[in-house]
């Protein structure tokens, strides 16, 4: 979990995805159309992927992708993250972290 730490430390919004997952581009998409520019961290091209995909289900995250951390907080999945949304809450969590100004 050290390792997701020191990842989500110096940017206001990370999304840990996998290339090939749908569901990481929707929340990926959701996210940048808002005009944040998240960290994102492919987990199947990057070295340590799985190292870090284990983790994330260690912190809770089931499925481990998309797992989006705004303001250094974990957020959760694409269901967490749409109930945001739904909710009227992404955008202000966005602007809180710094992501996105309006």
């Amino acid at each position: 979990m050290e390792v997701i730490t020191r990842m989500v430390a110096d940017r206001p919004v990370v999304i840990f995805s996998r290339s090939t997952c749908c569901m990481s581009h929707t929340i990926k998409t959701l996210i940048s159309g808002f005009g944040a520019n998240p960290k994102v961290y492919e987990l199947d091209e990057i070295q340590n992927g799985q190292q870090i995909e284990t983790a994330l289900q260690q912190m809770g995250c089931k499925p481990s992708v998309p797992a989006v951390f705004i303001g250094q907080q974990l957020i959760g999945g694409p269901n967490q993250v749409m109930s945001l949304q739904v909710k009227n809450q992404l955008v202000q969590l966005l602007i809180r972290a710094g992501a996105i100004w309006i």
